[in-house]
């Protein structure tokens, strides 16, 4: 081992009283002091002194790295422990690769190295996420007969797995002797990044130790890969094991939980982190006001801002974005005013929530103000997303003529989603002519999204031009592109249940469809009629009209109607945004049925209520 025991240290201090000054040192000021007295009584050439500085130097929690690198020069003869500190401080920098340099350099002065000196070297290529570099210490950690080592082949696993090459971790993984904690944890987080979460869980599963490290691991793993119903029921095995989970396993879980829309769930979450004596903090904070948001309840979501003692501008920043999604424009207007007035800088991601509320408020001119006070007011310059939220913003407004304009000005170059935008607002207006010369360069642009194939058609069926509705069908049909399935979530005593269109697969499916068909024949009674210039052109309107009635929210909603009683609402989540008639149907049912439905879509949410929504036809 290259580093000196306490009790070496402990002796060497009382020798030398200048070791106790130099590690009380706390700053840079302070240090150079104690360099230029070490180096004024020559102590600075005795290498156990200097190995300390250099230890000092690299102490992450110093952030005194360069100053380490600016005094190596000066040693003449460094030690092993030297080149270590080095390499470990480098590892965790803006300059990763900086620690093979070193590495090269103890290579050199004929230094061999020892199981500290690989750990770090194979973190800075985890760092680095450079699986060729990685490959290299793996070939160096062989030659020096340290493959066997624990600490290298944890890090080896680590450094694989961050480079996505799960075989080769499997691998090093399966060469350990002596599994602990760590080898396990970072094999499923390989796993993970993989997008393997079954190899992951199996691995889990099996574990004859587990941390909260561990635990953590698999739920953001879950949630990385879109398994958020599977990181909410993991939570569940934790709390039957009487674990008791910390700030990052309920980060994930309350993320899970947004993403889902699983209210209940995120109550019941919040509840946990309250029993729990967990500090909220401005992490969970933020993940609560978030998951409130995407949850629908928009006023939970104020009052835990508000209850927070500590707010940063992504904590102003995601209730913001929670406001602007349920259509409160002014409100979050005023909030980012107050934002402001606080004296924190508002962020790139803060701009593209506030011009989002403003485009779905229809608030153009209060848009284009703030759209212009980014760079004059606030030195950031306008990204992709800004110009996007401005041509949504136009574009809605009815206004496709400076929208187009806006577009062709724009002094970076348009991508797919700002052209997207202006299609979505030809639709909207049924626009024909503006739609047609978008849709073109969308679908040259990205001749394998589906979306724009089918935003295009429905503008041509709006208008009747159905020899281009049978065009868009055939060339979609020739290059094999599909539409993404909708589906839609509803969250009933703690459990999600996910319907799809036609969906069969519910174990009271049959039930089900004879909730909607009653529901269908009393919306009808109070006025509704089924919407189907959006349905398939090629069939009769009996079936266009059977394959509306299919849409997986209007399942989801039966199944609401049969579970849960006023006066709470039923909370659905959709993936895809709504369409015309199941925005029509919801406004009817919220008046037959006196409930109130609150729908989120790829967009925003609807809040329906007395036969009208809060988006006021407007989304």
């Amino acid at each position: 081992m290259a580093f000196a025991s306490n009790s070496v240290l402990k002796t060497l201090r009382l020798k030398n009283p200048k070791l106790v000054l130099l590690e009380s040192c706390s700053n840079l000021i302070d240090l150079t002091i104690v360099h230029a007295h070490m180096l004024r009584t020559h102590f600075f050439f005795d290498v156990f002194a200097v190995s300390r500085l250099i230890a000092l130097c690299t102490d992450s929690n110093k952030n005194l790295l360069h100053y380490a690198i600016r005094l190596f020069p000066q040693i003449e003869n460094p030690n092993l422990f030297i080149l270590n500190a080095l390499i470990r401080g480098c590892s965790t920098s803006d300059d990763p690769a900086a620690s093979f340099r070193y590495y090269i350099q103890s290579q050199r002065i004929g230094l061999l190295p020892d199981n500290i000196t690989y750990p770090f070297l194979v973190k800075a290529c985890a760092q680095l996420e450079n699986a060729v570099m990685g490959t290299q210490a793996h070939g160096q950690i062989i030659k020096h007969g340290f493959e066997r080592d624990c600490y290298a082949q944890n890090s080896l696993v680590h450094m694989y797995a961050t480079v996505e090459d799960s075989k080769s971790a499997r691998c090093v993984f399966e060469e350990i002797s002596g599994f602990d904690v760590v080898s396990w944890t970072s094999m499923i987080a390989g796993y993970h990044k993989a997008g393997d979460v079954d190899s992951a869980r199996e691995l889990f599963d099996i574990m004859p130790e587990r941390n909260l490290v561990t635990w953590s691991t698999m739920i953001s793993g879950y949630s990385r890969n879109n398994r958020y119903d599977k990181a909410v029921e993991l939570f569940r095995v934790l709390r039957s094991e009487g674990v008791v989970a910390n700030e990052p396993v309920m980060v994930g879980v309350i993320s899970a939980c947004a993403h889902l829309g699983a209210l209940a769930m995120g109550k019941e979450a919040h509840e946990y982190v309250v029993m729990n004596g967990l500090s909220l903090n401005l992490i969970l904070g933020t993940a609560l006001v978030d998951m409130y948001a995407r949850c629908g309840n928009i006023a939970k979501a104020i009052q835990v801002f508000e209850q927070l003692a500590e707010k940063d501008a992504l904590c102003w920043t995601a209730l913001i974005a929670g406001l602007a999604m349920h259509g409160h424009a002014e409100k979050a207007l005023w909030y980012f005013s107050e934002m402001v007035k606080s004296g924190l800088v508002p962020w790139d991601i803060t701009f593209t929530a506030v011009l989002t509320a403003c485009s779905h408020g229809g608030l153009v001119d209060r848009g284009l103000e703030i759209f212009g006070s980014m760079k004059h007011d606030h030195g950031i310059e306008p990204r992709l997303e800004h110009y996007g939220c401005m041509v949504d913003l136009l574009g809605r407004a009815g206004k496709l003529a400076e929208a187009e304009k806006f577009v062709l000005e724009m002094p970076i170059k348009p991508n797919a989603p700002i052209w997207g935008a202006l299609l979505g607002a030809c639709r909207i207006h049924r626009n024909a002519e503006v739609g047609e010369r978008v849709g073109k360069i969308l679908i040259e642009m990205q001749p394998e999204h589906s979306g724009y194939y089918v935003l295009l058609s429905n503008i041509y069926a709006r208008t009747n031009k159905w020899r281009d509705v049978t065009i868009m069908r055939e060339i979609m049909k020739e290059k094999g592109v599909r539409k993404p399935p909708g589906y839609s979530l509803i969250e009933v005593d703690g459990k999600v249940h996910e319907f799809t269109i036609g969906d069969k697969s519910h174990p009271e499916i049959e039930k089900i469809e004879r909730i909607w068909e009653d529901i269908l024949q009393k919306i009808r009674l109070a006025g509704y009629i089924g919407n189907t210039d959006e349905a398939l052109f090629d069939i009769d309107e009996e079936e266009k009209e059977d394959a509306l009635n299919r849409h997986s929210e209007k399942l989801a909603i039966a199944y609401g109607i049969m579970k849960i009683r006023a006066p709470s609402p039923i909370r659905i989540v959709k993936n895809l945004r709504v369409c015309e008639d199941c925005h029509t149907a919801t406004k009817f049912i919220s008046k037959v049925f006196q409930v109130e439905l609150i729908v989120r879509d790829r967009n925003r949410f609807h809040h329906f209520k007395e036969g009208t929504c809060s988006c006021m036809d407007y989304w």
